[in-house]
């Protein structure tokens, strides 16, 4: 039965019972329930493990809108829940922990974004997937760091664009495209951390280390980078590439599927600026635990719901991006 605090929490919190085969329980109840279990690479090793799906944000809504499960448990943050369920109107959608935010999707709260556009009249309006759903409404085009540069890309040179909210992204885009997209000033507090000096301290310990990059770095960071790109080229990098020895300047969480992939090469994970601890972790994602996927497949919560007014807009970029990059074969 639901409880009140749970409600206030945003996740059942009931003890597990000590001994139980979390994993083994999980699964069963995948099975009962018809569920499937999606996990970013961000969340903890052991979420990543027992996934149905691990992926980054594009690969996640791609899974979502084909999946034929009828419950989707999203472990990630939650604009990837609002995502699944803008896709998967019929379906169940539950995440963990409703607290796990994004920084960056609250970097862009809708009424202000709501004026900024109206101050840039005649933009076509490009949102990075790392926005609430209301955000998305607003939009024309909805883009990862997986697919940005291409469906930027796919435009006219000339096109007045409105790219947010990521500012370090944007301008990375519009760096490699030659662009001049109008940028939201928004940032991810995980990648805004990341120092140039550290970076290049690092680097001189390691002077063999290929360095790979998110694209959501400061511009400083990302230029003492060999490779810029989303998680998912991160990983296809490090996989393919000859080297042994990688410094990783993203969230930490990849390291796992990264070391997972790769047994004998050597992932270092970049240090934040303010020097409190050895890597960089999202705190929103690592709220995702085996205890929270239990408890939200046992009782069905908390699960995600989108004003169908607000869904009925938003489908439209999230379905042009998800066209778009079928088409470009992403």
């Amino acid at each position: 039965m639901m409880k009140k605090e749970w409600i206030e929490k945003g996740f059942a919190d009931e003890p597990v019972e000590k001994g139980i085969d979390l994993v083994g329980e999980i699964k069963k109840l995948c099975r009962q329930k018809n569920a499937v279990i999606m996990a970013h690479y961000y969340t903890d090793g052991v979420v990543q493990d027992l996934a149905d799906f691990v992926g980054d944000s594009l690969a996640l809504a791609q899974k979502a809108a084909k999946t034929t499960a009828d419950i989707i448990v999203m472990c990630g943050v939650h604009f990837m829940g609002e995502t699944a369920k803008i896709l998967c109107p019929e379906k169940k959608v539950l995440v963990p922990d409703c607290k796990a935010s994004c920084s960056l999707a609250e970097s862009c709260p809708t009424d202000e974004f709501s004026r900024f556009l109206a101050d840039h009249p005649g933009h076509t309006v490009i949102s990075y997937v790392n926005t609430t759903a209301a955000t998305k409404a607003m939009t024309d085009v909805v883009v990862t760091s997986s697919n940005a540069r291409q469906i930027v890309e796919s435009f006219p040179k000339d096109e007045k664009i409105i790219f947010g909210p990521d500012r370090n992204l944007g301008s990375y885009i519009n760096s490699i495209t030659g662009r001049n997209m109008v940028l939201w000033n928004g940032a991810c507090h995980v990648h805004e951390k990341f120092s140039a000096e550290k970076l290049k301290a690092l680097k001189a310990a390691h002077p063999d280390a290929k360095v790979l990059a998110h694209p959501e770095c400061k511009e400083e960071v990302a230029q003492l980078a060999d490779v810029v790109g989303s998680t998912a080229a991160l990983l296809k990098f490090a996989i393919r590439h000859e080297g042994k020895e990688f410094i990783v300047v993203t969230e930490s969480g990849i390291l796992h599927e990264m070391r997972k992939s790769c047994p004998d090469k050597t992932f270092i994970p970049a240090p934040p600026d303010d020097g409190a601890c050895a890597c960089n972790e999202c705190r929103d994602m690592k709220l995702i635990t085996l205890e929270k996927v239990y408890n939200t497949l046992k009782y069905e919560w908390p699960e995600i719901t989108v004003d169908a007014a607000v869904a009925e807009k938003a489908v439209k970029p999230i379905h042009r991006m998800l066209e778009i990059s079928e088409k470009l074969g992403l």
